[in-house]
């Protein structure tokens, strides 16, 4: 079977037969020049009020080790409370993502000093969940 992969905006001609795959050609892709622009509208339509700001993320104390999401996702369980003692690499938050339950360890051994997540919200990859001093 042939088939063609794009990579980096590079096509890549592959055939595969079983026990093995051979690379056919590559061609470069080039962008389709952009359309013209179209002639203004008689009455321009309102602009659409912009959409609210989203919650600014809570901050960690300063001297707490923050427990960040790894990747995208929504909070199945919170695991800890404030004031719990965790050793390194004990669940705190399982995450789901992707269609996977994901637990995410304490990197550090300590008192939990913030829980900035509740089960049931959404978070983005780098977004502070726990913070333990």
């Amino acid at each position: 079977m042939i088939y063609n992969v794009t990579i980096n905006d590079k096509v890549y001609e592959v055939e595969v037969e079983k026990g093995k795959a051979n690379l056919i050609k590559t061609t470069a892709v080039v962008a389709a020049p952009a359309p013209a622009a179209a002639a203004p509208a008689a009455a321009a339509a309102p602009a659409a009020a912009p959409a609210p700001a989203a919650a600014a993320p809570a901050a960690v104390a300063a001297n707490a080790t923050p427990v960040n999401a790894p990747m995208p996702g929504t909070i199945l369980n919170v695991k800890v409370n404030v004031g719990d003692q965790v050793k390194e690499g004990d669940v705190v938050v399982i995450l789901e993502a992707m269609k996977m339950e994901n637990e995410i360890c304490a990197p550090k051994s300590g008192t939990v000093a913030q829980v900035l997540t509740a089960k049931g919200s959404t978070v983005n990859t780098g977004d502070a969940m726990i913070s333990i001093s």
